[in-house]
């Protein structure tokens, strides 16, 4: 599902809602959780899951196409963890 679809399936679902709220919604909850994550917060989402930041030392990589040795710094990436409710969705137990 694409954010266009999100938001389309929920304003479908509250027709007392207009598609341009439903969007200015949909776009902050998004946007709230990318600042949260970019200080370096945790953001959890009960039953859904948890987005959070983990960072990666620098190490010495290798280029594939060439062979040889890079430095690559460290950076901080996404991560997320599945909520135990979207897990036994998963695997058919809720």
């Amino acid at each position: 599902m694409i954010r266009s679809e999100l938001i389309q399936k929920i304003a479908d679902e509250n027709p007392h809602l207009y598609q341009r709220d439903v969007e200015r919604i949909v776009n902050t909850v998004f946007e709230e959780v990318t600042d949260a994550m970019s200080r370096g917060d945790r953001v959890e989402l009960r039953g859904f899951g948890a987005f959070s930041v983990k960072k990666r030392d620098a190490r010495v990589g290798r280029n594939p196409r060439t062979g040889d040795t890079v430095q690559v710094e460290e950076k901080c990436v996404p991560f997320f963890k599945t909520g135990k409710l979207l897990r036994d969705r998963l695997n058919g137990k809720a």
